[in-house]
């Protein structure tokens, strides 16, 4: 039933308090004094672009490495998966026992993404945290947009299968909460985020290769003894 404004009806008094429940954490970093780490990556995937044909993802259009970068990545590749996991301690916190009472694993592999590559909407099950670090955005420092920036879904089901497309909630901050956030990264920058929330990148139209490595974090409970 249509809902009409009367005259004759006093409106209710009520005393409301705006809550945000469900936060998703999200960190945001970058690389600092990490030049020498960078490029040594860079090399290392080049040369392992050389020799295999990579696999199928989510990746159009690009190359994706395996995922045992920790094996052939060297010291530079342990660096970030170890800056990688001191961001996901930090998000954590388990009801029984403390972050150290765990074993935290790292999956690491390289994204290659020429023109007009992309990465479909996915997210990355069975595991606690995902993390992306962009070495080489591929436009040269034009500054020009050439796409390719992640982003990522409101994981909030089914908010972006409503029926009233552009009903947007306000936020405890009184600004209208996006569907899906764009983030549009520079050469550096890590990205650490649950593994459950679910991302991609969009069509790139840069000249140039663009380089990142992406990780999966898990974390199993120590055994006694």
């Amino acid at each position: 039933m249509k809902i009409e404004q009367t005259k004759d009806l006093s409106p209710l008094q009520i005393e409301a308090q705006h809550l945000g429940l469900f936060e998703t954490p999200v960190v945001y970093s970058k690389l600092k004094d990490g030049e020498a780490v960078m490029q040594a990556l860079e090399q290392c995937i080049r040369q392992r672009m050389s020799e295999s044909d990579g696999l199928q993802r989510s990746n159009i259009g690009g190359w994706h490495s395996d995922s045992d970068m920790l094996e052939w990545g060297g010291d530079a590749a342990r660096q970030v998966a170890n800056s990688a996991v001191a961001i996901a301690k930090r998000l954590s916190t388990f009801m029984e026992g403390s972050v150290d009472d765990f074993d935290w694993f790292v999956r690491m592999w390289a994204n290659v993404t020429p023109k007009h590559g992309l990465n479909h909407i996915h997210a990355h099950p069975g595991n606690l945290w995902a993390a992306v670090l962009y070495l080489d955005m591929g436009d040269g420092g034009s500054g020009s947009d050439v796409g390719g920036s992640l982003y990522m879904e409101d994981p909030r089901f089914p908010m972006a299968a409503m029926r009233e497309t552009s009903l947007r909630m306000l936020g405890v901050g009184g600004q209208p909460q996006k569907y899906e956030v764009d983030f549009k990264l520079q050469r550096g920058n890590l990205v650490v985020f649950p593994a459950w929330l679910r991302h991609g990148v969009r069509p790139y139209t840069g000249a140039g290769e663009r380089i990142s490595i992406a990780m999966n974090i898990d974390a199993q409970r120590k055994r006694p003894g």
